[in-house]
């Protein structure tokens, strides 16, 4: 009988027997300034002070920081050394500037999103540092599982010669929900099924072990490139004087990879494509999340801005005539690969999960036409499986014709009556791990797994001989411990080490220098971020300095120059579209907000002159607005009540109107385009978001009378005036970060839109109450219009009506003015693309008042001057500006944002 415990013969020598040498350098690495300027006394301190704080692992568990004798490992004595005896004294402030950088940046982890509470992203302050000999042993080892994983894929929807010779039971590849029956015999372009694998490893007194291998959809990448960005920059020395080796060299290969995937389709005469598509260097690259609730959202955004490729769910994509398509703001473009994030199994709800609303209907088929290249292909889930460890030895030889290079951990599947009777006889207790996923209309099955630790195996025997092919079973490895900071010492927790390799289009594998490292929760031995574990960045250290990456990612490529970029590049999803216009909306309807609320909280009560009509129009326009709730009381009434309700307002979180509420949807929408802001862009937002909310909780206090609070007026000020800061330079971020394409004009349109319609909201209120013929309401107005200095500048000691309507509503240079802004939002109406509706419309630019139709100064003036006269025209014409903006914006969302029945090209039918 085959052997089924670990795979292979053990890997190499470590090199853990040179890391007990002193603490040298040799004298042809160039020195760090660091190093300059760090004396050997304030080292070896350094070095000490670490091995002091540092707290023993447990007995059994190979430490990663010390040898057996106590003595620091030679990579972490050279760290803590260009650390010094200063950076010792500063590891509790780095770990905070660690969490705040985390925090601005808004890294999460979305293990409890669908609950509306997504948590940060939880990192180590140290990171996980591998060896140069190490590296040797895991590169070569996670190159090759690739390799076999693979071929493994082309055999089992190929010949299946695996199953036939017995190397790999049928049960375990069929009765396995990752094996996909719909692509039997399907042939990925190039042969390849596979463009990333990570392998999960672990590291013990005997090597290197592979854990685990991620073939579904690996994650991981984006949170290893987050994590070096932000531990590089808080050990900048130590990054450069250990010659860590990079990260970028492998997205560059996933890139050129899929960029150059040899489609059939692309080729063919007559498919429509063009020639830099036909020459396989402008396929269009999607990447397919399963949207914000998945738990991995954040790296599926980062991931999709990194690359410089299109975030889509599947609700963008539509499959007419075996092609894919991607609904687009301009109609429907062709996508040529598909980087999918999103499970299998929901890949297409015609041939998989009829349930699934997340997938393509028709993706499979388009598949297999060859006219669109998934990566990974769909199908590959069974080789995540626990119970494939004990079958890969024969198969590598089988495939391969060479023995493992890294061993694999024991592994018996139930399923096979000698295994199981082996490994029940032998192991008294083991982890005991589900073959298959756990399928949830098997509410009786029990939950397994490795987070439930060990178990007796006595106590299993009857269930596994019930249903013996849903267990395997595995004994205990222990895990080296890592060091991670607690506070005020360092303390350990067992680590994984996740590697990722990368197709490279040529038949070999790049195994990217760096991963995903893990760390279980304190007191498990376990690793599962969803159980409470932490990340680190992991860093592969070289005895030289790191050389600069090549310019091509594909080795062998030339690359031709484009004579320019093809315009689908820049295409935008009719769903990043919808949050595009909504983004420029929600910013300008907040700084609108502030506005209005810094002049009811820093004018309104100290000025004497304030009337009943302006302080009716205050109360008006800050419901309208949700800044207070329809229960307060009016300024009228009490103005003292009325501000304690705005700002209590203000400081609720939970807010569902109003301020709070604008920032919260703002960001909300910029997480959906993402990879389309710039990264100071995406902070401010952020920091907009959650230095207001932490002023807001500083500057008041609940008093549980009624859910009243008491306030620090003067604070509650403040952070309304920082906050206009920062909405000031998102707004110039919009305006001086974006590429002048459909993206910016959506954000712009959206924009003015909400100007125009607020403005003469504005207007509307002043009139109706009175206030416009105050001088605290005109005042008020010139305020809330942001032109107090123009209008003084321009009027100097004039309060009358008609130079106020000219410089708020006629006046073409103001930012502000009603008709300036209708002309410039015309303008940007007309640069819009047609969309993809076969249906004629009205262009949008005509359903915008006429400028030929528009109140002349006369008309406007002639009744508003005298002094018992109306502003019937221009209270109309507020009126037909707020109607026609509501119904603009109602018909680009039907318009764009959904597709009914479109068209395909006809050239590509």
């Amino acid at each position: 009988m085959q052997q089924r415990g670990r795979a292979g013969t053990g890997a190499p020598p470590t090199g853990d027997q040179t890391l007990a040498q002193p603490l040298s350098r040799p004298q042809s690495r160039p020195q760090s300034r660091h190093a300059d300027d760090t004396d050997a006394p304030q080292a070896s301190v350094a070095i000490a002070a670490a091995a002091r704080l540092a707290q023993p692992v447990p007995a059994g568990h190979l430490d990663e920081l010390r040898l057996p004798a106590g003595t620091l490992r030679d990579a972490w004595a050279r760290f803590f050394a260009v650390v010094g005896e200063p950076g010792m004294v500063e590891l509790a402030p780095r770990a905070a500037a660690m969490a705040r950088q985390i925090r601005d940046n808004g890294v999460t982890y979305n293990v409890y999103a669908d609950q509306g509470a997504a948590r940060a992203w939880p990192l180590e302050l140290f990171p996980f540092l591998v060896t140069e000999q190490d590296w040797r042993v895991i590169e070569r080892g996670a190159a090759q599982r690739a390799t076999l994983a693979n071929a493994i894929l082309a055999d089992i929807y190929g010949e299946q010669t695996l199953l036939s010779r017995g190397l790999l039971p049928p049960g375990l590849v069929y009765g396995h929900p990752g094996y996909l029956h719909p692509l039997r015999g399907y042939q990925p372009p190039g042969g390849s099924f596979l463009q990333i694998v990570a392998v999960d490893l672990v590291h013990t007194e005997d090597g290197w072990t592979v854990m685990a291998h991620r073939t579904d959809t690996p994650s991981g990448m984006g949170y290893a490139l987050e994590n070096r960005l932000i531990i590089s920059s808080l050990f900048t020395d130590a990054f450069r004087d250990l010659h860590v080796r990079r990260l970028p060299p492998a997205f560059a290969q996933l890139v050129s990879t899929l960029a150059h995937a040899p489609l059939a389709a692309a080729t063919e005469a007559g498919s429509g494509r063009d020639g830099a598509a036909a020459s396989g260097t402008g396929h269009h690259i999607v990447l397919l999340t399963p949207g914000p609730y998945s738990e991995t959202y954040f790296e599926h955004t980062f991931l999709a801005r990194y690359l410089g490729i299109t975030l889509v769910e599947g609700k963008d994509l539509t499959v007419r005539n075996d092609v894919v398509y991607l609904k687009t703001f301009g109609g429907l473009e062709r996508v040529d690969v598909v980087l999918r994030r999103l499970d299998d199994v929901f890949c297409d709800p015609l041939e998989l999960r009829h349930d699934s609303t997340l997938g393509v209907p028709g993706l499979l088929e388009a598949m297999r036409a060859g006219n669109v290249m998934v990566s990974n292909v769909p199908g590959s889930g069974f080789l995540e499986s626990p119970a494939i460890h004990g079958f890969l030895p024969g198969i590598a030889e089988a495939l391969l014709g060479e023995p493992l290079l890294l061993p694999g951990v024991p592994s018996w599947w139930c399923g096979e009556d000698a295994a199981r009777e082996q490994a029940l006889a032998t192991l008294p207790e083991a982890f005991v791990m589900p073959t298959y996923p756990r399928r949830a209309d098997l509410t009786d099955e029990p939950v397994v797994g490795m987070e439930l630790g060990l178990q007796a195996l006595d106590g299993w025997r009857e269930r596994i001989a019930r249903m013996p092919d849903r267990y395997t079973l595995q004994p205990p490895l222990p895990l080296s411990h890592t060091p991670c900071w607690e506070g005020d010492r360092i303390g350990s927790r067992a680590a994984m080490l996740r590697v990722f390799a990368v197709a490279d289009g040529n038949g070999g594998w790049q195994v990217m220098a760096g991963g995903f490292s893990r760390l279980a929760a304190p007191r498990l031995e376990s690793v599962s971020m969803q159980l409470g574990g932490t990340s680190a960045d992991t860093w592969v250290l070289s005895g030289q300095p790191v050389p600069a990456a090549p310019l091509a990612g594909r080795a062998g490529l030339v690359v031709p120059a484009p004579a320019r970029t093809p315009a689908r590049a820049l295409a935008v999803s009719s769903r990043a579209a919808e949050n595009l216009f909504w983004a420029g909306r929600y910013a300008e309807r907040a700084e609108n907000n502030v506005r209005l609320c810094r002049q009811i909280l820093g004018s309104i009560e100290s000025s004497d002159d304030t009337d009943d009509g302006t302080l009716s129009m205050v109360g008006r326009l800050a419901q309208l607005a949700g800044l207070v709730p329809a229960e307060a009381p009016q300024p009228k009434v009490s103005l003292r009540l009325f501000e304690r309700s705005l700002v209590a307002t203000l400081a609720d979180a939970r807010a569902g109107t109003g301020l709070v509420r604008n920032l919260a949807a703002h960001a909300a929408t910029a997480s959906e385009i993402r990879n389309r802001l710039s990264n100071d862009h995406w902070r401010t937002i952020l920091a907009a978001r959650n230095d207001f909310g932490d002023a807001m909780m500083e500057a008041t206090l609940a008093t549980g009378d009624g859910g009243s609070v008491s306030y620090d007026r003067a604070r509650v000020l403040a952070a309304l005036e920082h906050l206009a800061m920062q909405l000031g330079a998102i707004n110039g971020a919009q305006g001086d970060r974006m590429s002048r394409d459909e993206a910016w004009r959506l954000v712009f349109i959206g924009r003015h839109i909400e100007r125009l319609s607020t403005m003469s909201g504005f207007l509307l209120a002043a009139i109706d109450t009175g206030a416009l013929r105050s001088r605290s309401g005109f005042e008020l107005l010139l305020h809330l219009f942001d032109c107090t200095l123009t209008y003084r500048s321009l009027y100097p000691g004039r309060t009358d009506l008609a130079a106020l309507v000219d410089l708020l509503v006629l006046e073409p240079t103001n930012p502000r003015g009603l008709y300036g802004l209708l002309e410039r939002l015309r303008g940007k109406l007309v640069q819009l693309a047609p969309g993809g509706s076969a249906q004629a419309r009205v262009p949008l630019a005509e359903l915008l008042p006429a400028p030929s139709a528009l109140p002349t100064r006369a008309a406007l003036c002639e009744a508003l001057c005298d002094a018992d006269g109306d502003a019937a025209s221009l209270s109309a014409l507020c009126l037909q500006f707020i109607e026609r903006m509501a119904r603009v914006s109602d018909e680009i969302s039907a318009r764009y944002f959904s597709h009914a029945a479109a068209n395909p090209d006809a050239d590509i039918q």
